[in-house]
């Protein structure tokens, strides 16, 4: 029978006591805070009557009101209990082709670095202490050395990120006075901000010199003051100007610079210790080559092609470093123990050339074998369509990934992805929902479909995926 005097069911809704004291519940207490449990049964409840006042709740028999409406609070506090109690900041399944995804955390640490961020979180260190003579050391040490020992400079300093980098070498080398750089390499650096705005910040004065797309080396010396602190080179590695271009290399500024005793700074932006061409990617300078070249300063990221933790690395001549390591700036935009212990980890896997092609996952990703993609995007087309059944089309489809981070932004990545078509929910529906599991899958929506690139799928997370994805199409996925 259906009652329509809903409010007169409201009496029937549990107390929260009550609720409280059902085995499910209570077991819930021992691994969730007590007042999360209690929020969730409230706001269950609240919801609950706000469901029969606007009848989008019927109940056939009024006498069995009470279990009914027990069982449903149970069921959706547990639910919202566990929603209140997971951690904001969570695992995802990176099936985008994006393997420097910056809304995804960028490069994925490699083991060695995992281990160490573990082995410094778990117990006393000697961030800032020599243990050879007692004393105060400095927190830059266990890398400093080693990015020497890597790139050819003189020194080096890491900082936070690589904008605080380019921000710390300006604001020490040349505040108050006029910085050269090129029209055509005043680029946006990500999240809105821009080299001249970076500029502004440090109190440096911007000179721009040539044209978008053509800029000589006489246009830096024509520019050239008594107030000129610094020549500054942009590296483009998020966009490329094609066709009628020219850029000044590095070469002809340190030359410029060494003929007006002025030092040269180049930003690389992604920078990287490897060179990428050997595996069919368009050329990109290497730190060392740059460093080579006579730059006086260069300024890289740390977790885009380096692979590594977000820090903003500098390298150069001793003078220059010493300089910025005293500015008190430094202090603000300095490294924590984590970012030094995994930093410190992932350059050890560059002093051998031969296997950090392997143990560094951004270069793994990045230089994976199109068989081998195509291999595990048939493999997983089977293990879903024999986990899910009816519930969705699965068929393996040749696409393209991305470096991203706005590394390489004119690297061809062919690869292999599954796709995925539901039957009874529509691709945004199901992306949503893959939003919402634990761990959240994210994946691509390309012409009416959702596909999931396996280029980005870390090893061993094939069967997770499967589970996850199976169970959002069944109804019961996990949170």
């Amino acid at each position: 029978m259906s009652v329509n005097n809903h409010t007169r069911l409201l009496k029937h809704i549990p107390a929260v006591d009550e609720v409280l004291k059902k085995p499910d519940i209570a077991g819930l207490t021992r691994s969730i805070p007590r007042v999360l449990v209690l929020k969730a049964i409230r706001d269950t409840i609240s919801q609950l009557r706000e469901e029969l006042v606007a009848g989008r709740l019927q109940v056939d028999k009024e006498q069995q009101a009470r279990d009914f409406f027990m069982a449903i609070v149970i069921k959706r506090a547990i639910h919202e209990a566990n929603l209140l109690n997971r951690s904001n900041l969570r695992r995802v399944l990176n099936v985008t082709g994006v393997v420097l995804h910056t809304n995804l955390g960028r490069a994925v640490l490699g083991e060695n670095a995992r281990q160490a961020i573990n082995h410094a979180a778990s117990g006393y260190s000697n961030l800032e202490l020599d243990l050879a003579t007692g004393k105060r050391g400095s927190r830059y040490a266990p890398v400093e050395q080693l990015l020497a020992r890597l790139t050819g400079a003189e020194a080096a300093l890491v900082v936070n990120n690589n904008a605080a980098a380019v921000l710390l070498a300006l604001g020490t080398l040349a505040r108050g006075k006029e910085v050269i750089v090129s029209r055509g390499q005043l680029v946006e650096i990500g999240g809105s901000f821009r080299i001249p705005e970076v500029m502004a910040q440090s109190g440096a004065r911007l000179v721009e010199v040539g044209a978008t797309n053509k800029t000589y080396a006489s246009d830096y010396q024509k520019a050239i003051t008594a107030e000129t602190a610094l020549l500054l080179h942009v590296h483009t590695s998020n966009y490329r100007i094609v066709g009628f271009t020219r850029e000044t290399s590095i070469a002809e500024l340190v030359e410029l610079g060494r003929a007006y005793k002025l030092p040269v700074m180049s930003d690389l932006g992604s920078g990287s210790l490897v060179d990428l061409a050997e595996h069919g990617f368009p050329v990109e300078p290497t730190v060392q080559q740059v460093v080579k070249e006579g730059a006086d300063v260069v300024t890289f990221s740390g977790d885009k092609l380096l692979g590594g933790p977000q820090a903003g690395i500098i390298v150069g001549k001793k003078e220059y470093l010493d300089c910025m390591k005293k500015n008190p700036l430094t202090r603000a935009v300095r490294i924590d123990k984590f970012t030094v212990s995994a930093l410190e980890a992932t350059l050890r896997e560059y002093i051998d050339p031969n296997t950090v092609w392997e143990r560094i996952p951004t270069l793994a990703m990045l230089t994976a074998d199109i068989n081998i993609l195509q291999q595990k995007a048939h493999s997983l087309c089977a293990e879903l369509t024999a986990a899910a059944g009816d519930l969705a089309l699965f068929t393996p489809v040749q696409t393209s990934s991305a470096v991203g981070g706005g590394a390489l932004p004119t690297a061809d990545l062919p690869s292999w992805a599954v796709e995925v078509i539901p039957r009874d929910m529509t691709i945004f529906d199901l992306a949503g929902k893959l939003r919402e599991t634990e761990p959240a899958v994210i994946g691509r929506l390309q012409d009416g479909k959702l596909l999931m690139d396996v280029r980005t799928l870390l090893p061993g997370d094939e069967k997770t995926l499967v589970e996850v994805v199976a169970g959002v199409l069944k109804g019961g996925a996990r949170v």
